[in-house]
């Protein structure tokens, strides 16, 4: 029993000297030390560090010779993090006295802008590509030599929009924008001023639209009306319409429409118009005389379900974007399909709901989705970059290296689309 204190003595001194050897200790002894948040990755990186490199993303697939290539996306404005950071304001003595509770917000106000539900599309003379978004109510105008900088036309502010559709661009720099809602079309200069608003005594629901830039004819696809309004290009004013005027939309004749979405123009004036309920494609003189057609229904790759958009390349290939098989088919002016590319995915060349459809002068294929917005760029290879290399491959000289897009966050992607359909060389 004599012991007991000291016992007790000799517990505390264990105690004491059990504390200070842990002060004593390295840290990683004692306690693990925490990790440092890892660095981040940079876009510019990304592209090299991804799980493939998307210059390698072609049709048809190698060995054979490239058509088509992927180059880069567009989503909307650059997203800076720290914008989605939550910050807490320091409360006053009077909150505290209170008991308030401080919340911790992110400014709405200050979030980037991107897109949402994206249909017309077009390039200016600079090669900067615009792009209309029904979600977001502006024309997002993107530079693919500068992705940090991306303009604004919004509702409320340079003009005001119900619902955009459709985007042209004639050899001024003249932006053409077709509202659904509103029934008009709006006119903007090279400056993105509005500068004239027209068609809204004519139009029921316009959609897509196109200049011929030399015969100064402006055309509307009015799927309200089933017909393909024709405007003098610099007056403004109603020449004539193309096809017969109808409500129903069950109209099926050569040269008639049902719910006609959007137009094209090729190097000859003639004008291309995708019958959408009639899932065909119809070709028409300057003179509005029909020429021919192709396309029926079914979900075959030659075969149609809801074509949108049309574009045609320089050498006279028509490409025709299907929403609802998610693909952009190129076809010959015979009407036979020689490639197709795209199925349903977020992955680069993958597409949902694509709409739009727009081939600039560097032959770059620009194409819009809906769901959820967003815009591809893609390259077409002319016959005579095809026949070039074909030659080099033929005498034995090594293919010509591709050239590297531009550094896009859509590398981090795994697995893009690559699927190809048989094509015609």
């Amino acid at each position: 029993m004599r012991n007991r204190p000291w016992i007790r003595r000799g517990r505390r001194w264990a105690r004491i000297s059990i504390t200070l050897l842990a002060i004593a200790l390295p840290a990683p002894l004692c306690a693990q030390k925490k990790k440092a948040p890892p660095a981040p990755v940079k876009l510019a990186d990304q592209r090299t560090r991804a799980y493939f490199d998307i210059s390698r993303i072609v049709w048809p697939n190698p060995p054979a010779i490239a058509r088509i290539r992927f180059m880069d996306l567009f989503t909307g404005q650059k997203i800076d993090p720290s914008l989605f950071a939550k910050k807490k304001e320091k409360a006053s003595w009077m909150d505290r006295m209170a008991g308030a509770q401080q919340t911790e917000d992110i400014r709405v106000d200050r979030l980037p802008f991107q897109l949402i539900r994206t249909y017309g599309v077009a390039v200016d003379s600079t090669g900067k590509i615009y792009a209309g978004d029904q979600g977001v109510g502006a024309i997002f105008i993107f530079n693919p030599a500068d992705k940090d900088h991306v303009e604004l036309i919004g509702n409320g502010k340079q003009a005001n929009f119900g619902l955009i559709v459709g985007l042209a661009m004639d050899d001024t720099d003249r932006l053409f924008v077709t509202d659904a809602k509103l029934r008009r079309v709006l006119v903007f200069n090279s400056r993105h001023e509005q500068e004239a608003v027209f068609g809204a005594d004519v139009l029921v629901r316009p959609g897509g639209v196109t200049i011929d830039t030399e015969n100064r004819f402006l055309y509307v696809a009015d799927s309200g009306n089933d017909v393909v309004d024709v405007f003098d290009a610099d007056s403004f004013k109603l020449l004539r319409q193309i096809g017969k005027p109808s409500h129903k939309h069950d109209q099926t004749d050569p040269g008639t429409f049902s719910l006609p979405e959007c137009v094209a123009i090729d190097g000859d004036g003639n004008l291309y118009v995708t019958d959408t309920f009639n899932d065909r494609l119809e070709i028409f003189d300057p003179d509005g005389n029909f020429i021919s057609m192709f396309g029926k229904n079914g979900d075959g790759p030659a075969d149609f379900e809801r074509p949108k958009s049309v574009a045609i390349d320089p050498d006279g290939h028509i490409w025709v974007v299907d929403a609802a098989q998610n693909r952009v088919k190129v076809f010959d002016q015979q009407g036979r399909l020689l490639i197709y590319f795209g199925e349903q995915g977020y992955y680069p060349g993958q597409f949902m709901g694509p709409w739009g459809i727009t081939i600039d002068k560097n032959n770059r294929v620009i194409v819009s989705e809906t769901f959820p917005g967003r815009v591809q760029m893609f390259r077409y290879v002319t016959d005579a970059e095809f026949e070039a290399e074909k030659k080099r491959r033929e005498g034995g000289a090594e293919p010509q290296p591709a050239a590297s897009p531009a550094p896009s966050a859509a590398s981090q992607s795994q697995g893009a689309a690559t699927k190809n359909a048989t094509v015609r060389q």
